[in-house]
């Protein structure tokens, strides 16, 4: 074989070497700058690489698989309320046995919105591979107490998967609760009243037949140091003076009554049950 046909061969594998490095290059961008695509965009960009359009069958692979695992995201979605919508990543460090990376990503957790900034070590060692999550920074749209006790200590530690199955917990009794006081602001305008709107953590009852007559029924979402979730209410009665002179031992029992009307039938019954008996005060 003569000199141009080994040079010719030669032009060709460096051609190919230098399509490899442009598309490599261009894999890493992507993976930096947005995460999130949809199926038809991604196809369509696999139909624009080079002899993308001549594998048909592996297409069509491809596009079933995508299938499977948007009904696999669908279903984690409903089951735990989180849905991720922005996602970079920056790759700082990287050699033989670790990787350094700098992640942020956003999203929603039913209604409550979330943005997490933190830097992963991966650390690769006889083929074992470990991760350590450091400089963990949250912003929660929630401006409860408890949940901004919990996200400082989640950043101390440094614990995703925690704040993740916390968070889902939490929010979704955050949702029952909206929920719940949407329902009954619609049903009985006349009466509940939400001073600090849906998203607040109490709702006000008033007999529009007795001035001054008021019951707050206070919906706290309770997060613990382990990360565990508790919905906690209580009702806290305004009385007119002159209905508490006459009905002393009544009043001071509502609350009392409230709660164990709660332990029996559950929030909305024990919500429901409270506004026909308000109702029917005169």
């Amino acid at each position: 074989m003569d000199k141009s046909a080994f040079q010719a061969y030669d032009d060709e594998i460096q051609a190919l070497e230098e399509e490899i490095r442009q598309l490599t290059e261009e894999y890493d961008n992507i993976l930096q700058e947005s995460t999130f695509f949809s199926n038809e965009e991604i196809l369509e960009y696999i139909k624009s690489l080079p002899g993308g359009t001549q594998e048909h069958e592996s297409l069509s692979d491809l596009k079933a698989q995508l299938e499977r695992l948007e009904a696999d995201l669908s279903f984690l979605t409903a089951l735990t309320g989180l849905r991720f919508t922005s996602h970079c990543k920056k790759t700082v460090e990287k050699n033989k046995n670790r990787t350094v990376q700098k992640h942020k990503l956003s999203g929603k957790c039913y209604s409550l919105s979330f943005q997490l900034e933190f830097q992963l070590l991966e650390m690769e060692n006889n083929e074992k591979v470990s991760a350590v999550v450091s400089d963990l920074s949250i912003i929660m749209e929630s401006k409860d107490s408890n949940m901004s006790k919990f996200v400082s200590r989640t950043e101390e530690h440094g614990d995703l998967p925690g704040f993740f199955r916390s968070l889902s917990v939490y929010a979704e009794w955050y949702e029952h609760r909206r929920h719940t006081f949407l329902h009954f602001k619609a049903k009985y305008p006349d009466i509940v009243s939400l001073p600090e709107g849906v998203r607040g953590d109490f709702l006000i009852l008033k007999n529009p037949k007795v001035s001054g007559f008021e019951l707050m029924i206070v919906w706290k979402i309770h997060l613990d140091e382990e990360g565990t979730t508790t919905p906690v209410l209580d009702l806290l009665p305004k009385i007119p003076k002159q209905v508490m002179e006459q009905r002393m031992t009544t009043v001071e029992n509502i609350p009392g009554c409230f709660r164990s009307v709660l332990r029996l039938l559950g929030i909305e019954a024990a919500i429901e049950n409270l506004i026909h008996v308000l109702g029917s005060e005169k």
